[in-house]
């Protein structure tokens, strides 16, 4: 475990900033509260916003209009970053991310397959740069869960050197 105070890598800060981002809505909700005067609307935006270099994160904004929620959004996600470790043009290795009830199944593909998933998945995938990939649903299909358990799926793969290093092995022993 890592001490107080002390840096792991899920924790690092990304300087959005300097990044080449790209931004996307991944959805749209309109909330009504019922009020003595009759409703009033107000509105989150889920979006998600990558380099397509690897960094990619999440976050929702709301407000009583579209620009405002789809502006702090984007500002939510910038501090949630993420560094994705990436092998040619697809993962790693498999693994499930798991966020609240959603279930989001990553599977390493060929090169040319292309990005196989729905929606919220393909968004945070092409926005962190990730051609080649096959992915499943495999619990809830909410936006929200779905973004959040890729991303956290992506921060749960470890690259080729990251395992080298825990086995004490050279990278090109454990690629055969």
């Amino acid at each position: 475990m890592a001490e107080k105070g002390e840096i792991t890598k899920k924790q690092e800060r990304i300087e959005a900033d300097t990044l080449d981002l790209q931004e996307k809505m991944v959805h749209l909700n309109r909330v009504a509260k019922v009020v003595k005067g009759g409703r009033t609307f107000r509105f989150s935006a889920l979006m998600v916003v990558g380099d397509g270099k690897g960094h990619v994160g999440c976050g929702m904004g709301k407000a009583a209009e579209i620009p405002d929620a789809i502006r702090k959004g984007i500002d939510d996600a910038k501090k949630n970053m993420i560094t994705v470790p990436m092998y040619k043009s697809t993962i790693p290795h498999e693994i499930i991310g798991e966020s609240g009830a959603g279930r989001v199944l990553l599977k390493p593909a060929a090169e040319g397959t292309g990005v196989i998933a729905g929606g919220p998945a393909r968004a945070v995938l092409e926005l962190a740069g990730i051609r080649d990939i096959r992915t499943k649903c495999l619990r809830s299909n909410n936006p929200k869960n779905v973004v959040a358990a890729t991303i956290e799926g992506l921060a749960s793969l470890k690259s080729v050197e990251e395992v080298s290093q825990l086995r004490g092995k050279k990278p090109e022993e454990i690629l055969g």
